[in-house]
């Protein structure tokens, strides 16, 4: 019979695992652990919420006594994990101990705010990681009774998504970030521009090439001063300045860990025996791929695995899709720096293809209409983990 099975955390990855273990072996006896609320809910669809009026139940597909029917597993909701023993096999929860057979750390990543937060602005300082967080800040904006005049610190894939939802749900965006234009991780240069272009005609006031100095209480507003100078009021700040992985759990126990996750093998295997780690915690021979297609890859390889078939994960060229539909964006990041950008078209129609120095295609970006060609270009693409 297979030993008891732990997985902390009950996001994409969490219960993605755990309904590919069921379907492979109904009897093996499974715990989720969540520091939430445990509903099972699409995160992408957070970034596309308000265009589209959903209250925060609307999103929530099942709740977490529904999941634990449906999986016939045990959901603790609301519990932190305070501390895990390797040698003993044993979770503390506070002063509870739990006994574990075998452990998945599916914990995903936290927000990383530039600055500390004063106490002052708390109340209107967001970021939204889950749908707790999701849940929170649509409260606050509702409140409101009225559109918001919202600032996103971030021009990630976060921020975009944001700052095009809001914008699309009657909100006043205003996005701010160091880079010179949005997705700059993801997109080079001249596609930046075209989605910034894009951005400011749908209304979105983009302050680029400048970071928070200062974040206080302005009033009934939020004031915030930026490092040119300028300053500007805002109802409700969105903090997106990217994620780190959760290791803090995981290096207190003594797993191999880094600022790029928990190390693990091509089994998800961390170097603990009868531990493993899962999604965006996880650091994958030397690779953390935040996305949802690598995530769903290691969650089938992983159930495998623990169902008695070993199975090394591999990630195929998977372009990643960013939720702007003011200008549609697709891209697939270059694992290393290229030695050129090959650029065609108009803006906002624009592929980039990055090429190694022998001109072989590396990784590509596709804004406006060209995000048609995704399928022809992934296929001719390099895999990220063969």
């Amino acid at each position: 019979m297979s030993e008891p099975l732990t997985i902390l955390g009950t996001g994409m990855a969490g219960l993605g695992l755990a309904r590919q273990l069921r379907a492979r072996d109904p009897e093996r006896a499974i715990t989720l652990i969540t520091a939430d609320s445990g509903d099972d809910y699409s995160k992408p669809l957070l970034s596309t919420g308000f265009a589209k009026g959903l209250p925060p139940e609307r999103l929530a597909q099942r709740s977490a006594l529904e999941v634990a029917d449906q999986l016939e597993a045990v959901v603790r909701t609301h519990t932190r994990v305070t501390a895990i023993d390797v040698e003993a096999n044993t979770l503390w929860l506070d002063r509870e101990a739990l006994p574990y057979g075998e452990l998945v750390i599916a914990t995903g990543a936290v927000p990383q705010p530039p600055m500390a937060i004063a106490e002052s602005v708390s109340g209107r300082v967001f970021t939204i990681n889950d749908l707790d967080d999701y849940r929170v800040f649509h409260h606050a904006l509702s409140r409101l009774g009225r559109p918001g005049r919202v600032a996103i610190v971030g021009a990630g894939l976060v921020g975009c998504e944001f700052a095009n939802d809001l914008a699309d749900g009657g909100h006043r965006v205003c996005l701010i970030a160091p880079e010179t234009t949005p997705l700059a991780r993801l997109l080079p240069e001249p596609l930046g521009k075209a989605l910034g272009d894009a951005m400011r005609d749908s209304g979105i006031e983009l302050r680029m090439g400048r970071t928070l100095a200062t974040l206080e209480e302005g009033g009934a507003n939020v004031s915030m001063t930026l490092s040119d100078g300028d300053t500007l009021e805002a109802d409700l700040v969105l903090v997106a300045t990217g994620l780190k992985p959760r290791i803090q759990l995981a290096a207190e126990a003594g797993l191999e860990v880094s600022d790029a996750g928990i190390h693990t093998d091509r089994y998800l295997r961390t170097s603990a025996p009868g531990v493993h780690a899962l999604g965006d915690v996880a650091c994958v021979d030397g690779i953390n791929a935040m996305y949802v297609q690598p995530l769903q890859a290691c969650a089938k390889a992983l159930a495998a695995t623990l169902s008695g078939t070993p199975t090394r994960v591999s990630y195929g060229p998977w372009p990643v899709l960013v939720k702007t539909p003011v200008c549609p964006v697709v891209s697939l990041p270059p694992r290393q720096a290229p030695a050129r950008w090959h650029i065609e078209g108009e803006s906002p129609d624009l592929t980039a293809l990055a090429e190694d120095e022998d001109g072989r295609l590396i990784g590509f970006a596709l804004t406006g209409a060209c995000v048609r060609r995704k399928v022809e270009l992934a296929r001719a693409a390099p895999a990220l983990l063969v």
